[in-house]
């Protein structure tokens, strides 16, 4: 199919600036012109408003599908696959056209995308998450048994219990087989598990080192989750290339990201939306006070990471009922941030974490024909972008979608 879009302002990515240089043309999923006048199948007229690049999330997790943990552990895969199925194609509705998914199984969610059984972004993945015993990502409930070796591992579809440098390393591997485009590991506690304190460290030096090295191996990368400071600076001081999160980072930690030129990306929606929706999900009173912590301190360790000159991405790491405020994080961030930074994290920064640079969070030829039109310019108001009605028109790969 050829599209052609006329009398749109583009946004030039590389002078972060919109510019009126002619119509775009799109063909086979693709731009394949700028400034030519041509017809096709489809033919918009943008009558003066913007155009932009596909967004695109770099936290999304589509396994969890709800914020009603006890569902968590009770949905069957059916279940599963129609409430991930109807998060993927409202993602794509809301103008998120290429997300990078930070752990659990989605690998049938991407099979039914590719084959056009499901609408939905294009997904870069991490497949299970990595985590110690009673670690951020040991999400079985009930009593366990003692274990009868250190080597046994455990494993569910958001992640695998791995012990020890061996286990981790046996468990990265097996990622990385099934097809994952990069590793996740926890380092740190978390929001949603009720047993782990926020300020405790996970996994040792050595563990972190093994997951680092095979991902290396397979010319890619680790992503952690990270709130500490000490656990940010461990990561990033054993491999880690991508920290998640980051709310409680001070300025040594800060130094060490930028120093070993690893990348932040914050999610501060997700706990206005905990803070919002918590209680009435049944939320126990543990999270709920942990959530404030990290919600007091999010935007505070933007400007502290900026000021040690860390590169930022940008995610939102919302779940299930909450992924409808996705767009709200150009308003939160736009308190810290200018618009240009903003979107210089999602459309430069973003692209790199999925290997994807001069392909995706660009509208020039040979790239894909991710667009978004708006009449909403961001550079003056990028906190719009967030209004229910902000989106006018979705296509991805050329194709129109909302």
């Amino acid at each position: 199919m050829r599209l052609v879009i006329r009398n749109a302002r583009r946004l030039d990515v590389d002078k972060m600036a919109f510019v009126e240089d002619g119509p775009l043309v799109a063909e086979a999923g693709k731009v394949v012109a700028i400034g030519e006048d041509a017809t096709g199948e489809v033919e918009i007229d943008a009558k003066g408003g913007f155009m932009l690049p596909g967004f695109i999330d770099a936290h999304v997790h589509f396994r969890l599908a709800t914020l009603d943990f006890a569902k968590l552990q009770r949905w069957s895969e059916v279940e599963f696959g129609i409430v991930m199925a109807r998060l993927a194609t409202e993602t794509l509705q809301r103008g998120f056209t290429t997300v990078r998914d930070l752990g659990g199984d989605v690998e049938g969610l991407i099979r039914a995308i590719k084959a056009g059984i499901a609408e939905g972004p294009r997904i870069f993945r991490a497949g299970r998450m990595l985590t110690q015993t009673g670690g951020h990502g040991d999400a079985e409930s009930g009593p366990r048994p003692v274990p009868a070796c250190a080597c046994e591992m455990r494993h569910t579809a958001f992640g695998i219990v791995a012990d020890g440098p061996d286990a981790v390393r046996k468990a990265a591997r097996h990622n990385l087989r099934d097809g994952s485009d990069f590793l996740k590991i926890h380092v740190s506690g978390g929001v949603a598990s009720p047993a782990d304190p926020l300020e405790s460290v996970q996994y040792t030096p050595a563990e972190i080192a093994a997951a680092c090295e095979e991902a290396r191996h397979r010319q890619t990368y680790v992503a952690a989750h990270a709130y500490s400071a000490e656990s940010i600076k461990m990561a990033v001081e054993n491999g880690v290339h991508t920290i998640e999160h980051g709310n409680m980072i001070d300025s040594d930690s800060a130094n060490a990201v930028a120093r070993h030129g690893a990348i932040m990306v914050p999610t501060l929606s997700t706990y206005e939306a905990m803070d919002l929706l918590g209680r009435k999900m049944g939320f126990p009173a543990a999270n709920l006070a942990k959530n404030s912590k990290v919600l007091e301190a999010g935007l505070r360790s933007l400007e502290i990471a900026r000021d040690a000159g860390v590169t930022l991405g940008w995610g939102t790491d919302l779940i299930g009922e909450s992924q409808a405020r996705q767009r709200r994080e150009f308003a939160i961030r736009s308190e810290a941030e200018t618009p240009a930074e903003i979107l210089r994290s999602m459309y430069v920064v973003n692209p790199k974490l999925c290997g994807m640079e001069g392909k995706i969070g660009t509208l020039a030829p040979g790239a894909a024909a991710d667009i978004i039109l708006t009449r909403i310019n961001p550079l003056e108001n990028i906190a719009a972008l967030g209004d229910e009605d902000a989106i006018e028109r979705v296509f991805q790969a050329g194709r129109p979608v909302a």
